[in-house]
């Protein structure tokens, strides 16, 4: 079975309205805009739309390989997608922009054909992680939100879907839980009384505030101004996720 609660038409309709969003904001760049930095070190806002247009191309080499149980690579190689996003990233701005919506639209036709069957065959991603291909839909929709606010285009977490940000705080928190390198800490989310332990150490430091600050300063998206913490003198430093 897919992972537990994937609705893929549920989805597709999250990451197509982010995509618009995303697409929007994107249209507005001009050529010079485009080689402005991103929020990611040593990015322009090239490189992260070259980054998104190629991911949409990997997401759907993934469904293909799902859909038809023949392998095809996300990306020959991770130096390989690292080469294409700076060749990519000089380009102008109506090309950022055609490509960015035309590796989406063909990801949305890969998504659409996918039989519900597929959903639940595992594929392997790049870096070796082998998952259902349901969660090529997630890490899509994760990748277009996140990286939209990396844009920094007026854009912020404080925008991510609540659903979105529901969940992928709760993963986000697993994930570190599993990491020796997280310290530990319990995250309690003000606007939705929502609590998230992580490590097992004792006593921990407790953080507050909204969930999408939350969210964001785990992700490096944010210093965590917005948060407070009580049981230690600063905010912890989480480990580098993406």
């Amino acid at each position: 079975m897919a992972h537990e609660g994937f609705e893929p038409a549920a989805v597709l309709e999250q990451i197509t309205a982010a995509t618009e969003d995303l697409v929007r904001t994107a249209a507005r760049f001009t050529d010079a805009d485009m080689r402005a930095p991103s929020l990611l070190p040593d990015w322009s806002r090239g490189h992260v739309l070259t980054h998104l247009a190629r991911n949409a191309d990997g997401g759907r080499r993934l469904l293909i390989w799902a859909r038809t149980g023949t392998e095809t690579a996300e990306y020959p190689s991770l130096d390989a997608r690292a080469e294409q996003i700076e060749e990519g990233a000089g380009r102008g701005a109506a090309e950022l922009l055609a490509d960015v919506r035309d590796s989406a639209a063909a990801f949305e036709a890969e998504y659409r054909g996918m039989p519900p069957e597929a959903w639940s065959r595992i594929v392997r991603w790049t870096r070796g992680q082998q998952r259902p291909a349901a969660r090529a839909a997630d890490s899509r929709l994760s990748e277009v939100l996140v990286h939209h606010a990396d844009l920094d285009a007026g854009y912020t977490p404080a925008q991510w879907p609540a659903d979105f940000v529901r969940t992928m705080l709760g993963r986000v928190a697993a994930s570190f839980s599993a990491r020796e390198d997280a310290p530990a800490m319990r995250l309690c989310a003000t606007d939705t009384d929502t609590e998230y332990e992580i490590g097992g150490a004792r006593p921990a430091p407790v953080i507050h505030g909204p969930q999408s600050s939350l969210l964001a300063w785990l992700m490096g998206r944010s210093r965590g101004a917005d948060l407070t913490v009580h049981g230690a003198a600063d905010l912890p430093e989480p480990p580098f996720l993406y």
